[in-house]
């Protein structure tokens, strides 16, 4: 049934009755217009959509300007309205809260993680703008979740994944407690049915006796809180499914182990009041060792305040109290909201924007990661606050998520402070600086001017700040190298070519020579050098153009011709016959990896290795895998079309049984395939078996696959493959064999 306009009207009334109720009666006629003719999935006219969204918003206690926003947020994406119009009917405020909406759904990308990814920064950019305009899109979301049900099976389960990984996570952030537990249950009935329905079967079977039981409690406490003048409301309720659910899954339990099924809130009208009812309740009851949490005291990163202890009750069960003041439990289930101060549409409480700190740094986040679904990934990890509280050498609490290690303190402190940490003392004694953080240690960080990040730090850091504030140093520190790499490059291919560096790229010339690149600055196109973007033989001969355009006459003006030197012999260039290119680019250093001695035929990569250039590897080797190789260092080359026949070198294993004349035979059948052995080493095992490694000459791949298609034909091969240079590979893959081998045996 469709919410009505007087509903919501009076709604908003009841807790902002000055604000402009009108707004909200304008915003109805013209969303009715704008979506005349239109119906949903569920067969409903299309204007149930905005009511419906309408409606949550003042169930969350927001003000007529967002609610009105709620009620046209589809007008300018699905009834082609203008944002223009949208600001002369409604005013700035509504219509910006609607165009920052619009602007995260009209993004469009070839993949949903791409899609994803991209939508979650583009709201994050809407949010430093107005908070309200996420607030909006999740009473957007949830009543689409109330809905899916006419959505086809993938896209239920597509949307409700995205809405238990962001929509859910961000409504806790927010501190909206009811729309988080309400979309983190309707997720997973679409996510996992069968776990929703026999969760939902036991909380339902067990209704009369949990009613009965907190019946009991509830009047044991009240009783005793009485006698102590102590003025409390209390009322039960069991946990939400979704909680449920995640205590099954990950301390891999039944729900009839589930103990703690039972939550009492205890509300009472100040802070004194709820540390008395605590005492009150651990002197009725055993409370349980490490269940206490005062996050009165040190309240949560979304504002959340109360007390959570967890007792042995009567009959032995386990009850979880949450002990809160009127105003804290307003909080509690409306996060921002029920801060919300508007007066004239501008938000009168500036105090509360530092507290959403986390905010502020998704801003930066987003920022300092270019990469769409990096950042979404990052980010998550910040979205999950399952939080430790710990303590500067000052007395102040900082807060991390579990796991955090003291990295991700120092970069919280500063930056640069996260930058040259060496150490750490928690509670006055040295620690790794890999150890985690746990609640109430004090940590105090110990730094050095020389020490620098590592990329190992990516593994053990927990906090999107740490990760990008690492990564950042790290990507700065290789745009040095290579542009140290490229000024190496340059100036020795100036030198061949009879040029001065020191005169040709000095000043303003260096400059204009990067601009007719394309760069602003001269370390911009040294930098390109050196991850092989632009060739240091392109910078000289378009210098010796120049020059040669500017003295045309040279040899009558006394003048010698400028010649190139001729190029070492050591230098190998790419797009040599037999060789490879870089993305057309002739005359760079390159070599061969000797670690997997790629041939033509094989799908290659290239890495750029200061003051060696281009290393050319097979795009699986283990040695680029195995070393977690900067992907900004990699440059994609490819074989020149045109070989000359060049021969590769290349090692081959092979295992046989161990007999007579095994070893001619192999020899003979590499050299009927036209390969030339270089080397052979022979070895036997116990079980009579031989072990063969051969260094052979190639041209290409398809020359391989005939070498080894030729030795599987010799009677008595067992395995034949291509082997590395450094033989750990065919190694491990022998000894696997023969330990199959002996097991069959």
């Amino acid at each position: 049934m469709m919410r009505r306009l007087e509903t919501i009207i009076e709604m908003v009334g009841s807790y902002h009755p000055e604000d402009n109720l009108d707004l909200i009666g304008k915003a109805y006629v013209f969303t009715a217009k704008a979506h005349r003719g239109q119906v949903r999935r569920s067969g409903q006219p299309y204007l149930s959509h905005p009511m419906e969204v309408g409606g949550i918003l003042a169930d969350m206690k927001m003000d007529a300007i967002t609610v009105t926003a709620g009620l046209l947020h589809d007008t300018v994406e699905d009834a082609s309205i203008q944002i223009k119009e949208l600001r002369e009917i409604f005013g700035t405020h509504v219509a910006d809260i609607v165009e920052g909406l619009t602007k995260i759904s009209q993004i469009e990308f070839g993949s949903h993680q791409k899609r994803q990814a991209e939508n979650f920064r583009k709201m994050v950019l809407a949010m430093a703008k107005d908070i309200r305009v996420i607030i909006v899109k999740l009473a957007d979301r949830l009543h689409n979740m109330r809905t899916l049900e006419y959505l086809s099976p993938e896209k239920q389960r597509r949307i409700a994944r995205e809405t238990l990984d962001i929509y859910a996570p961000i409504a806790d952030r927010l501190g909206i407690g009811w729309v988080k537990n309400e979309l983190d249950d309707i997720s997973l009935s679409y996510l996992d049915p069968q776990a929703y329905q026999e969760i939902a079967a036991h909380v339902a079977s067990n209704f009369a006796a949990r009613e009965e039981y907190i019946a009991k409690v509830t009047k044991i406490v009240s009783d005793e809180l009485a006698k102590e003048g102590v003025p409390a409301t209390i009322s039960g309720r069991p946990k939400h499914f979704y909680s449920i659910y995640r205590k099954m899954h990950d301390q891999q339990i039944s729900f009839d182990q589930v103990y703690d099924i039972v939550a009492l809130r205890l509300i009472t009208d100040e802070v004194k009041h709820c540390y008395a009812s605590l005492g009150l309740i651990h002197s009725l009851w055993t409370p349980i060792p490490g269940r206490f949490k005062d996050f009165i005291a040190i309240p949560k990163s979304n504002l959340y305040r109360s007390l959570h202890t967890t007792v042995i009750g009567p009959e032995g069960k386990r009850v979880e109290f949450q002990i809160r003041t009127e105003e804290m439990h307003s909080i509690a289930e409306n996060g921002i909201a029920a801060h919300w101060r508007y007066k004239q549409g501008s938000p009168a409480d500036e105090s509360i924007d530092p507290k959403f700190t986390w905010l502020r740094h998704l801003i930066e986040w987003q920022q300092d990661l270019k990469d769409p679904q990096e950042f979404l990934d990052t980010v998550k990890i910040d979205l999950f606050p399952d939080e430790v509280y710990v303590f500067t050498p000052r007395g102040e609490v900082k807060a991390f998520p579990r796991g955090a290690t003291p990295i991700d303190f120092a970069y919280a402190v500063h930056t640069e402070i996260g930058n040259h940490c060496v150490g750490c003392k928690l509670n006055g004694r040295m620690v790794p600086l890999k150890s985690e953080l746990k609640n109430g240690e004090i940590v105090e960080i110990l730094t050095s001017s020389r020490h620098v990040p590592s990329k190992d730090w990516l593994k053990i850091v927990k906090t999107s700040r740490a990760k990008a504030k690492i990564r950042a140093w790290i990507k700065k520190e290789q745009k040095d190298r290579s542009i140290a790499f490229g000024w190496e490059l340059c100036e020795r291919e100036l030198h061949r070519c009879g040029l001065s560096p020191a005169q040709t790229l000095k000043g303003k010339q260096g400059v204009e020579l990067a601009k007719r690149f394309g760069f602003l600055t001269l370390d911009d196109l040294m930098g390109a050098i050196g991850y092989g973007k632009v060739s240091a033989k392109q910078v000289a001969a378009k210098l010796l153009a120049e020059r040669a355009a500017e003295q045309p006459a040279g040899q009558e003006n006394g003048q010698a011709e400028i010649a190139p030197k001729p190029q070492p012999a050591a230098a190998k260039k790419l797009g040599a016959p037999g060789g490879v290119k870089l993305d057309g680019i002739d005359n760079v250093f390159i070599r061969f990896a000797r670690c997997c001695n790629p041939v033509p035929g094989d799908s290659i990569v290239g890495f750029i290795t200061r003051g060696r250039g281009v290393t050319v590897h097979v795009h699986d080797c283990p040695t680029l895998l195995d070393e977690g190789v900067e992907t900004e260092r990699r440059v994609e080359v490819e074989w020149v079309q045109e070989t000359s026949g060049e021969r590769r070198p290349m090692k081959i294993c092979a295992v046989t049984e161990d007999r007579t004349g095994i070893l001619s035979e192999i020899c003979s059948a590499i050299s009927a395939s036209q390969a030339n052995i270089t080397q052979a080493n022979v070895a036997t095992t116990e079980d009579n078996r031989a072990f063969h490694e051969f260094s052979v000459e190639i041209t290409d791949l398809p020359h391989l696959r005939r070498v080894l298609d030729a030795i599987r034909k010799v009677k008595g091969v067992e395995w034949v493959e291509r082997a590395r240079t450094r033989p750990t590979r065919s190694r491990r893959a022998l000894r696997s064999y023969l330990n199959r081998r002996q097991i069959k045996a």
